[in-house]
């Protein structure tokens, strides 16, 4: 269950789980697809980095990094402050360019790609610092997640052509299941502003949902939670994988989360990759051991 500031509790394992006898590809009532993909991936990676490298002046945020992540996989990525971590986030989400490397993503060259397409290349994020619209309420935040899916324009809404009014009544519709879903129903017409912050998080996450993404980029989803709350994460989380096909990629501090909900973890210190592996694997690693602890055990 998810119970966070005080909105009602809700089993988030019952309500996202898949109904029983559907098969993969089975259209999903939330508009995408259950993944008919295992978790270890299929031979072609939906994300795919390699010797990517960052540097702001004479700093080096990001050195030569590569490494796949399946579809259909968790892929969490951790490391000390200062690793890299959000810089990686940025640069995937165009918002910083690289120096050197590249990123395919479905095997196209994301590198090539201006900002303002990625969400609709099936990229969602998540932020670090909320990045919502304060003053508006939760429902119009969460569909303006799925705009970036609409196919009308300037010309085509102010003439309210009849596949406008289609695409907004689908909108509608993805943003009351979402709504649902998450368990929003009692802040759906308040504004963002008003709700606390563990709320506010899933506003964020809701809204990144809403553009349907084959990719999820979740940036330290954990921070302000406490420990029943980062447990109930966890199960939304898989969830979300499990349910929507959705694969995710994962920037987290709360070490047990990561541990227990990844099916791979990559780990970076100051901007280089140490380790690549199984959970069990990086958390035996002795270079991510002397990262985090500043020596052997």
């Amino acid at each position: 269950m998810l119970a966070i500031s005080g909105v009602r509790e809700v089993r988030f394992g019952d309500r996202i789980r898949a109904p029983p006898g559907r098969g993969p590809g089975a259209p999903d009532p939330l508009g995408s697809v259950v993944s008919g993909r295992g978790t270890n991936g299929a031979a072609e990676p939906l994300l795919s980095i390699d010797g990517l490298s960052v540097r702001f002046g004479g700093i080096v945020a990001l050195d030569g990094v590569s490494f796949n992540v399946g579809n259909g996989q968790i892929c969490g990525l951790i490391g000390p402050n200062g690793a890299g971590k959000t810089t990686l986030f940025n640069v995937l989400s165009r918002l910083y360019h690289a120096d050197t490397g590249t990123i395919l993503f479905e095997g196209k060259k994301l590198l090539d790609q201006p900002r303002h397409t990625i969400a609709p290349l099936g990229i969602g994020r998540t932020f670090q610092n909320l990045a919502l619209f304060r003053t508006m309420t939760v429902r119009n935040n969460i569909m303006i997640g799925g705009h970036c899916r609409s196919r009308g324009g300037f010309l085509a809404n102010a003439l309210r052509l009849p596949f406008v009014s289609r695409e907004e009544r689908r909108l509608g519709e993805r943003t009351v299941r979402l709504i649902e879903t998450l368990d929003l129903g009692a802040v759906a017409d308040i504004s963002v502003s008003a709700l606390p912050f563990g709320t506010q998080k899933r506003v964020e996450l809701a809204r990144a949902l809403a553009s349907e993404p084959k990719l999820l980029l979740l940036d330290e989803p954990a921070g302000g939670l406490n420990h029943e709350e980062v447990e109930q994460l966890r199960e939304l989380i898989r969830s979300i994988r499990d349910r929507l096909g959705v694969t995710v990629l994962l920037v987290e501090h709360h070490m047990n989360l990561v541990m227990k909900v990844s099916d791979k973890v990559v780990a970076l210190d100051f901007g280089r990759k140490i380790a690549d592996g199984s959970p069990q694997e990086v958390q035996r690693n002795p270079e991510v051991i002397k990262a985090y602890l500043g020596g052997e055990l």
